[in-house]
């Protein structure tokens, strides 16, 4: 794919949708850690339901490191893997108290130390908390990215690293945003609503549906 199609790709998703964002709801940078770190393998609809009851009894460090392992559950236990989430929480929560001064931080370094934080992760708070231009590549960018034919890749940290170098920068803000909702609701996963797509035609996917 050429630099100028790429161009016009996000120009399209842009006018669509001029100042995208994440579903996941939250209203701080801690909030935001705390719900990107319960959303692995789980929805973001589920996990608004879980944070919609435990950030207005706890949404700062020392209020969740508060509850407890058991007493956070009992607020997250609809979500799967609850267990060794509350765990890694709790343990996040701690570190954030005992390092950065109950703040989140705002450095890959800093972030990828803290339980239950891998790359992903860092990059959705890096991103999203701190505007900084980073790529979270999830399954939706790593479908659409190779589908579309804007940045193929073998893996997540392929594709990321191409995303970063090949999407034009007046864009790369808001890039990981526009990509995950298109791959979200328009380039699904099993037959994609190409028939309703606003970038079909400048896409390289070869089995367009109608």
């Amino acid at each position: 794919m050429n630099r100028q199609k790429r161009i016009e790709i996000f120009e399209r998703l842009r006018a669509a949708n001029p100042s995208p964002t994440t579903e996941l709801n939250y209203s701080s940078p801690f909030e935001l850690l705390i719900a990107v770190i319960l959303s692995a393998q789980a929805t973001d609809v589920g996990v608004n339901k879980a944070t919609a009851r435990l950030f207005p009894v706890a949404n700062t460090p020392e209020a969740v490191a508060s509850l407890g392992v058991d007493g956070l559950k009992e607020y997250i236990k609809t979500i799967g893997l609850f267990n060794s989430k509350a765990e890694n929480v709790i343990r996040t929560c701690h570190q954030l108290i005992e390092k950065h001064d109950s703040q989140v931080p705002n450095t890959r370094e800093a972030l990828e130390a803290l339980p239950g934080v891998g790359r992903k992760t860092a990059n959705v708070v890096l991103n999203t908390a701190f505007g900084q231009p980073a790529m979270a590549v999830d399954t939706h960018i790593f479908r659409v990215s190779n589908r579309t034919g804007i940045a193929p890749g073998k893996n997540v940290l392929e594709v990321e690293k191409r995303l970063m170098r090949l999407v034009p920068k007046e864009f790369l803000l808001d890039a990981h945003h526009w990509l995950i909702l298109h791959g979200r609701y328009t380039c699904i996963a099993r037959k994609p609503r190409c028939g309703s797509c606003i970038i079909e035609d400048l896409c390289e996917f070869r089995h367009k549906t109608e």
